[in-house]
């Protein structure tokens, strides 16, 4: 995919957007029961989630927990756009 500004953008696999969704999620929760810590919905969101979608969250946390140093730091570098060409520019 490239954006408009012709930047190929890097995507998330299915386990990174997992994990990530899962801690965005969860540092909100954590956050509104601070601020709010009787709020009944806040508790049923973090049940529901626990109940839910917790088992597959560690899985895929335990997928990428597995893979190799290397592959992490490429992977990282890639996410955090060191490996980011402009359309039409040489390599």
């Amino acid at each position: 995919m490239t954006t408009p500004h012709g930047v190929q953008a890097v995507g998330l696999d299915a386990d990174e957007e997992l994990v990530a969704r899962a801690q965005r999620l969860l540092i909100g929760l954590g956050a509104a029961l601070v601020h709010r810590p009787f709020d009944t919905d806040v508790h049923e969101r973090l049940r529901a989630f626990l109940t839910d979608d917790a088992a597959g969250v560690l899985t895929s946390l335990r997928v990428l927990r597995q893979r190799p140093e290397a592959q992490l730091r490429r992977r990282i570098a890639e996410l955090c756009g060191d490996h980011i060409r402009v359309a039409g520019s040489a390599s």
